[in-house]
């Protein structure tokens, strides 16, 4: 059919209705409802219109025809109708107050007495929500709708409605005047949007589905009323411009009523808690209130209210993240740091959906972000807890954040700090994965590329270090060039680049020798110190990584100008970094050694005699154990041995010598023990010079950090002020030495000190390295004497596994070429009587060899009786160190009243060794061989427990230990004795101080055999003992028969108190007349296990 067919076809059909359809305002009937109208006389509508008119027309049309389907519903008609109306969803959905909903519901309200509510939707990042719901309303209840849009903050179960987003009040005209259509209603402008809902009514015929009919009660209560009540409130404190702290203090006013009202166990307590802490909290960032301590107190009490699982413990958190992270903003006090709104950040995105809201707000700009950016702001931190805030950064920072790269090369800084204090391989290998994936993520062009290239290289250059793998400090290498080549001239981080190139060239050189790499490392470390002028505070560095690149081509050339150049430029750096500078003491080390290698070639003595001084004042500006001091322990060495080449003078070696070891030996024990340091000894002389020396190192210590800034102004005043500090630390020192008994406070303890060690008899420092073995005899005045051995070969393999022939044969190998040598020093030169004392200190593979049992095992030449042995001559004992064995005759001058525990476990504990069937009768014999002057006790069976035992070695002055022993190779540390429940380890002895205690008898198996890997360190169970505060121990190397031990035990004890007199001095006496009187009944192999270490 032809279009204008159509067209009069359809004019002719429609044309009453259209005429009714556009029928004037005036003429149409007043009120709110529909009416039929009577038809015009003529048509208005004309469809040869122009096109736009067609439009109109057209829109018009299809109007009209949707009325040809739905009744029109006149007042009279209105009872009984039903409309089906459908909530479909909602867009621009913001809230007055800026508060995050948990989400939004819809209320439609048809009488006074009863609403629809729609469920809460969660609200999208979009702002928008999709509702779908439907619900079917009588037309006969009210000739109005009220329709309201609510924020609601309980996804759970609500507190009041909630904050009003939008309100309508429209007719059911309005409503149906959109057909059969989804329609949209604008709700008025919040934050400069228009909130808005998509909605459709359908009117209902007679026998259609009318389910749905579903209304709520409008319940009204004190609760709900003020919540409601404290939600507007708020809403116009934060929407007005001009905004009134009196209807803040209302909001805070009616929420604090509604807590008042719900105690702990109310069910709305959580959300009550919860809007009284973000009303607070919206005052707090505008600062209408101070305090914010209190309002985390609300959000963690709501957040323990909704625990995992709980609908709203995800809003929860981000509560509290916001306080937290507002509280850091604002305060930027210490204790309020950043790491607990990171934390909670975390767990806050893994619980939020991607797309909702929440999620968006939450890895916005003031959330995630924020906190992110603030993490990357905090200062390196490599501690446990340090290291667990930037891997919750790194989680925060997924593939495509922004961030990752930072993320993971601050990550990869800790790690790397960590390796640095802790040696953990693990960490460096982490490390440099890390470092590989932010260089990845920032190709070429980027414009942080230089830094993480930078870094990487970095790391590889540690581990080099660490594992000698070429391969990591060729590919450093490859990556400092191309950083560098992206520092161009003037860059700021150029001479950065400069330097670390020029430092990996330099490792390399000494691995290949390769000239160019030194030459190059020269040239590149020239240039760096080009750019640090006078007054900058890294020009101590740049002149020190010069002259080592200087020596070394000296070392390789023999060139005398690069070695003089280094001296200066060594020299230079030292008198920038004054005293306190915590590079300092390696300076002195590398000066020294340059010293040393100027005096092999021109025998200036003046040379030698400053790397001598330089050494030592290194070692007196570094703790115990700080790890550089095996460099100036190196030099040090180094300079007395390059004195002892070209002078021959083996007095002042030896005097040196004895320095030397006292200083290497047990550094774990200077740690682990409960021995006193100098302050400490201090504070019982003169406890305000004490505090005033901690307060000034203290201080120095600070002001050294400060003195690093890029401000010139501001890095020379704070030089100013360390450089006075450093003076006045300086005269504390000074102060300090000349008390009486101070004068080598902070010094490592010179011959003279260390030559009390020997009041009661010489002691024999054994020494093993690889240029010769020899013995150190330290009289009890005068100088030392040095005794020169040939090579250690088989005694340093003594085992008692050693068959009696074998044995013999390896302690007359000791005899002849270790203590024969000695005993005639001591008999010759120090006319030192037999059966005196004397005292063995062994090191390195000296700790293995059984020195006291030394025995030539032969008839005399004249075959009138055998040669005599060492314990004929002497009485032995040993001590890990000289000043141990100091310490402890000082700790004898305190009286004590003594008393005496006998304590053995013939039945340890399930796998801790087989039952000793002799335990209990060497207890017993102890106990009638103990004076009955001594309050003896005994313990042993069930009562002979861990706990029992140490409180015993705490309790009495003298104690008698039968057990298993058990040396533990791989953990020292974890030497333990066996009892009925748990063991007794060495860590546990050592916790203890016990500056009581007089005398122990170790009658157990490996008691004073050390450890293979650290020889020097003397770490068994009994030196644990000896530095717990026992004077003396007696101990045993190896396996003890606990049946043939109980003769040694009953000679001993006889002669010990034979006199009935209780002195802890007679113990090394007594165990020598004891294992002389048990030849007969007692093997070779078991009577050379006892061992007597201490006074």
């Amino acid at each position: 059919m032809p279009t204008s067919a159509v067209q009069a076809l359809l004019t002719s059909a429609l044309s009453p209705i259209i005429q009714a359809s556009i029928v004037p305002n005036s003429l149409r009937p007043h009120g709110n409802t529909r009416a039929a109208w009577s038809e015009p006389s003529t048509p208005l509508l004309n469809f040869t219109h122009s096109p736009h008119i067609l439009h109109t027309t057209q829109s018009t049309m299809l109007r009209v025809v949707r009325h040809l389907f739905h009744p029109i519903i006149t007042p009279s008609s209105r009872e009984g109708q039903s409309i089906r109306l459908e909530v479909i969803s909602g867009k621009n959905l913001k809230v007055p107050s800026e508060r995050i909903p948990a989400g939004i519901c819809i209320s439609l309200t048809v009488d006074p007495r009863r609403r629809w509510k729609s469920t809460i939707g969660v609200l999208s990042s979009d702002e928008s929500i999709v509702w779908g719901e439907t619900v079917t309303l009588t037309l006969d209840a009210s000739p109005k709708l009220s329709l309201v849009m609510w924020a609601s903050f309980e996804l759970d179960r609500m507190l009041g409605n909630g904050e009003v987003i939008g309100k309508l009040e429209m007719s059911w005209d309005e409503l149906l005047n959109h057909g059969n259509e989804p329609f949209v209603l604008s709700f008025p402008r919040i934050r400069g949007v228009c909130p808005s809902l998509t909605l459709k009514a359908t009117v209902l015929h007679a026998g259609d589905n009318q389910d749905g009919v579903l209304f709520d009660p409008i319940v009204d209560c004190e609760i709900a009323r003020d919540t409601n009540a404290g939600h507007a409130r708020l809403a116009k404190y934060v929407a007005r411009k001009l905004k009134r702290v009196s209807h803040l203090n209302d909001a805070v006013k009616h929420f604090q009523l509604v807590l008042d009202q719900c105690p702990v166990g109310h069910p709305d307590r959580a959300a009550a808690l919860t809007n009284l802490a973000w009303a607070r909290l919206k005052g707090y960032t505008r600062k209408d209130f101070q305090d914010v301590d209190s309002t985390i107190s609300l959000f963690r009490e709501a957040l323990a209210l909704r625990p995992q699982g709980h609908p709203d413990h995800p809003l929860s958190i981000y509560h509290l993240t916001s306080a937290l992270t507002w509280r850091y903003r604002k305060e930027r006090i210490a204790a309020y740091n950043i790491h607990e709104p990171a934390q909670l950040s975390c767990k806050l995105l893994f619980l939020c959906p991607e797309g909702t809201y929440l999620h968006s707000i939450a890895a916005g700009a003031d959330g995630v972000d924020y906190v992110i950016r603030e993490c990357n702001k905090l200062a390196k931190d490599a501690s446990a807890v340090g290291i667990h805030l930037r891997r919750i950064v790194l989680k925060l920072c997924p593939l495509g954040n922004e961030h990752r790269p930072e993320a993971l090369n601050k990550l990869a800084e800790v790690l790397r700090s960590r390796f640095e204090q802790h040696g953990s391989i693990d960490d460096l290998d982490e490390c440099i994965h890390l470092c590989r994936e932010a260089v990845s993520l920032c190709p070429k062009g980027h414009s942080e590329r230089e830094t993480y290239l930078n870094d990487l290289a970095l790391s590889l250059d540690y581990r080099f270090h660490h594992q000698g793998n070429s391969h990591d400090l060729n590919e450093a290498i490859s990556m400092y060039e191309e950083a560098l080549r992206l520092r161009p001239v003037g860059h700021k981080y150029r001479e950065v680049s400069l330097n670390n190139l020029g430092l990996a060239l330099r490792a390399r050189f000494g691995r290949r020798g390769d000239l160019n790499d030194i030459i190059r490392a020269i040239s590149l470390h020239r240039e760096a110190l080009m750019l640090h002028p006078h007054g900058n505070p890294r020009r101590h560095n740049r002149l020190n990584n010069l002259a080592l690149a200087l020596k070394a081509r000296y070392d390789r050339l023999n060139t005398n100008e690069d070695l003089n150049e280094a001296i200066d430029l060594y020299r230079a750096s030292l008198q920038i970094m004054r005293h306190g500078h915590p590079k300092r003491p390696l300076a002195l080390s590398n000066l020294s050694s340059a010293l040393c290698s100027r005096f092999t070639q021109t025998w200036k003595n003046e040379d030698v005699v400053e790397a001598i001084q330089l050494c030592q004042e290194s070692l007196q500006a570094l703790p115990s154990l700080h790890p550089d001091r095996w460099f100036s322990y190196r030099w040090l060495s180094a300079a007395y041995l390059s004195r002892y080449r070209v002078q021959h003078n083996l007095a002042e070696l030896s005097l040196a010598v004895v320095e030397l070891v006292e200083q290497g030996r047990g550094q774990q024990w200077s740690l682990a023990s409960r021995l006193r340091s100098p302050i400490e000894d201090l504070e019982v002389t003169n406890s305000n010079l004490a505090h005033k020396f901690s307060e000034l190192s203290k201080r120095v210590s600070d002001a050294q950090s400060s003195t690093v800034s890029t401000d010139r102004a501001v890095a020379e005043q704070a030089e100013t002020h360390c450089r006075r500090l450093t003076e006045e630390w300086g005269a504390a020192v000074a102060e300090i030495r000349n008390l009486q008994g101070f004068s080598r406070f902070l010094l490592p303890p010179s011959y003279e000190d260390l030559q009390a060690a020997a009041r009661h008899g010489p002691v024999i420092i054994l020494i093993a390295c690889s240029y010769s073995c020899s013995a150190i005899v330290v009289p009890t005045s005068g100088e030392p004497h040095h005794v020169l051995f040939p090579e250690i070969r088989h005694a340093s393999f003594v085992r008692p596994e050693e068959t009696r022939k074998e044995l013999q044969v390896l302690l007359r190998t000791v005899w002849d070429e270790i203590m024969l040598p000695i005993v005639i020093v001591l008999q010759r030169d120090l006319r030192f009587k037999s059966g005196s004392r004397i005292w063995l200190c062994p090191t390195a593979a000296f700790t293995s060899i059984p020195l006291h049992a030394a025995n030539p095992f032969r008839m005399k030449a004249d075959g009138c009786g055998r040669e005599l042995c060492l314990e004929d001559v002497y009485i032995c004992s040993y001590t890990p160190t000289l000043s141990a064995l100091i310490r402890s005759r000082q700790m004898m001058k305190t009286r004590v009243t003594q008393s005496f525990a006998a304590i053995g476990q013939s039945s340890p504990g399930a796998g801790q060794g087989e039952a000793l069937l002799a335990i209990d009768s060497e207890l017993e014999l102890v106990r009638k061989l103990v004076p009955t002057t001594a309050n003896i006790t005994t313990l042993s069976g069930d009562d002979a427990t861990r706990a029992g035992a140490l409180d015993a070695l705490q309790r009495n002055t003298w104690v008698h230990l039968a057990y298993h022993g058990k040396q533990d190779r791989e953990q020292p540390y974890y030497s333990r004795f066996a009892m009925r429940d748990e063991p007794l380890t060495l860590l546990d002895i050592m916790e203890k101080d016990i500056p009581h205690a007089k005398f122990a008898f170790l009658s157990a198996c490996h008691t004073a055999v050390g450890d293979e890997k650290t020889p020097d360190e003397v770490i068994h169970l009994a030196a644990g003992l000896q530095f717990s505060g026992f004077k003396c121990v007696i101990g045993t190397l190896w396996v003890v028969d606990d049946a043939v031990a109980k003769h040694v035990v009953e000679a001993f004890y006889e002669n010990m108190f034979k006199d009935g007199v209780m002195d802890c001095t007679k113990a090394a006496w007594a165990l020598n007349r004891a294992t002389n009187a048990v030849k007969t009944e007692v093997p070779l192999e078991q009577r050379m296990v006892f061992i007597h270490i201490g006074v």
